[in-house]
């Protein structure tokens, strides 16, 4: 059954919070400013609010979450630090003398609870609201960028993950008292990851029956993590890679196993709009959909700056239709956008050519001349063959026998003069150096809060983990805004 979440439960012992909690912590702070109910709102459906046992607060178990990513930390570790940090107490709406929730009830509630909820658009609509009504957001600037976020499997196999976590834990413990190594179970030697779990759940049994060694804050939080890794892997009831992840590139040379976090933000560095995508998926197309959620999150748009991934011809059309501006600067083939026919081939700005629908890239590239002809060039891509021959997407894409895989398009150097004109200006020069204002901002959500490796496995955790990382970040910088008035 549902209860309904009060603000704070009586206590004599509250009086403890103003001396503890001074106003300017960021938590007080944080707990002032937002009106945690639209959360409640928003969950109530996913329990029963009639009968059963009294449930815990979604905005408690909520809140837990927004720790997790504030300060890094694991379930467990979250949870303990609740029992003793009174800053953590006052924003869980808790008495001073209430006892914890059980780790177990944070992990079911991000599995479970927040299925189906739309929650990356709901949080981060929640804190523009928030900085449009506190005169926070003036501007009608968005800056568009895409950032990577590695997948928790990266693209090892689940033995090796699981065999990397138990070395690190083991190392850590080496560090404080190396006579443990003899106490520690046998390492496996087949490749059955069963025997890999069975390894790690026995590694952190012994560890934990060294009261001097177990109680170390370093070495409890990396057996909490290996723990919950373990956890996960029964929970999920499977072994296999992170199936959501893709692989894309940050050039041609530097490939990545995870997913994207497509952003927009405004000029005052709050994020507006986001889209989370596996890592494949090209920036550009997604400018319209960045924008549109933008807008109906009540933030005005004028004009939009981006780097060349956002110069396709689409972009350029719905701007232009839009009557807002796009500093963008023009690139010879992103220009042009996709091939009127649906190929599935998409160009990957990053390593600057394109990728077939596997995610392969393409191996060279030739421009193909037309002589004196008033045709327009072409650009010939080159896949290697070998991949082809073995790919589950050759068919229709792929003959079978052939010695080559080329995709070719045409360049219209003709094209997109308005634009080109455009950025030859003063006006454009100057606000395309304000972009830099969402790498700083990539920076601090994947350095900072957690965004550089993702926390679940699949899309669903990754939009979770994604959805309140943003919202923490956003109600931080709302905070430091408005103290700076």
């Amino acid at each position: 059954m549902l209860e309904k979440q009060q603000t704070l439960q009586l206590s004599p012992y509250s009086f403890l919070y103003d001396l503890v909690v001074p106003q300017d912590n960021m938590l007080r702070q944080i707990n002032d400013l937002v009106d945690f109910s639209f959360i409640l709102e928003e969950l109530k459906s996913k329990y029963c609010l009639d009968n059963g046992r009294n449930a815990i607060p979604p905005i408690r178990m909520f809140k837990y979450l927004l720790l997790k990513v504030i300060f890094d930390l694991s379930d467990v570790d979250v949870v303990e630090r609740s029992k003793y940090d009174m800053s953590f107490k006052y924003f869980l709406d808790m008495a001073p003398e209430e006892p914890v929730i059980n780790t177990s009830s944070l992990t079911k509630f991000r599995r479970m609870r927040l299925q189906d909820v739309a929650l990356l658009d709901l949080l981060i609509g929640k804190t523009v609201e928030i900085a449009v009504e506190k005169n926070i957001i003036t501007s009608k600037t968005i800056i568009v960028d895409a950032t990577h976020t590695i997948s928790r499997y990266r693209n090892h196999s689940p033995k090796e993950y699981l065999q990397e976590k138990a070395k690190k834990v083991r190392k850590l413990i080496y560090s404080f008292d190396e006579s443990l190594k003899e106490k520690f179970p046998t390492k496996p030697t087949s490749n059955n990851v069963e025997e890999e779990l069975a390894y790690c759940a026995a590694l952190v049994e012994v560890i934990e029956q060294e009261e001097k060694i177990v109680h170390i804050p370093a070495v409890r939080e990396k057996v909490n993590g290996l723990k919950e890794i373990v956890e996960d892997f029964h929970e999920l009831a499977s072994y296999s890679k992170d199936e959501d992840a893709r692989t894309g590139y940050k050039s041609a040379d530097h490939a990545f196993h995870g997913y994207k976090t497509h952003m927009a933000m405004s000029d005052e560095r709050i994020v507006t709009a986001a889209v989370i995508t596996s890592g494949e998926q090209g920036d550009g197309k997604y400018l319209k959909e960045l924008v549109e959620k933008t807008k109906e999150a009540g933030m005005k748009v004028d004009t939009i700056l981006g780097d060349t991934a956002y110069s396709g011809k689409e972009n350029l059309d719905y701007t232009k239709e839009n009557e807002m501006q796009l500093v963008s600067k023009l690139h010879p083939v992103i220009t042009n956008g996709q091939p009127k026919r649906k190929t599935g081939f998409e160009f990957n700005k990053d390593a600057d050519t394109y990728a077939c629908p596997a995610g392969h890239l393409a191996t060279k590239k030739a421009k193909k001349g037309r002589g004196n002809s008033t045709q327009n060039p072409q650009l010939k891509y080159y896949f290697d063959v070998e991949k082809c021959k073995v790919c589950p997407f050759k068919e229709g894409c792929y003959k079978e026998g052939a010695k080559t895989k080329t995709f070719s398009l045409t360049i219209k150097s003709n094209t997109h003069l308005e634009q080109e004109a455009f950025q030859e200006t003063e006006e454009f020069k100057k606000m395309a150096k304000e972009r830099y204002k969402i790498e700083a901002k990539n920076s601090e959500l994947k350095n900072r809060h957690g965004l550089k490796k993702a926390t679940f496995s699949g899309l669903f955790g990754m939009q979770i983990q994604g959805a309140t990382t943003i919202f923490a970040v956003n109600l931080k910088r709302i905070v430091k805004l408005m103290n700076g008035k």
